[in-house]
């Protein structure tokens, strides 16, 4: 999905109800599978920039800056859909997962489930994070 019309972003980017910090939660889910993949951060700009190229933008609360998904690691998001929710303060972004989504090298960063009093990995590694990112974060 890409936008192409600047005056359609624009108005579509007014609708979005961004926190003080000029933020809106977004939460990626495959459009294969439903399955829930992450939840990042995007500002205006990276909502922008999202749906004008198609391709998913965040905003790193810890770098201050723009974050290309899988600029480092190759592992890409293509959007297909996006859904704000009703009080216009989130983002489901629709979209293709190239290879994992999380950082730990987990299909889904949602790969932890509470049990006997401590949260356990229920999903495995399927890529080493060293060969994402070099450093494992």
């Amino acid at each position: 999905m890409q936008i192409d019309d600047p005056q359609i972003r624009s108005a579509l980017l007014d609708q979005v109800s961004f926190d003080d910090q000029g933020l809106v939660a977004a939460i990626a889910q495959d459009h294969r599978t439903n399955a829930v993949l992450m939840l990042a951060w995007m500002d205006r700009e990276a909502l922008d920039e999202t749906l004008k190229t198609g391709q998913v933008v965040y905003y790193s609360r810890s770098r201050k800056s723009l974050w290309r998904k899988g600029e480092t690691s190759g592992q890409t998001q293509t959007l297909i859909d996006v859904h704000l929710d009703c009080d216009r303060d989130a983002v489901l972004l629709s979209i293709l997962q190239e290879g994992v989504a999380c950082h730990t090298g987990r299909m889904s960063c949602f790969s932890w489930q509470a049990r006997g009093g401590e949260w356990q990995a229920t999903a495995p590694v399927m890529t080493d994070p060293n060969s994402l990112y070099g450093d494992g974060k």
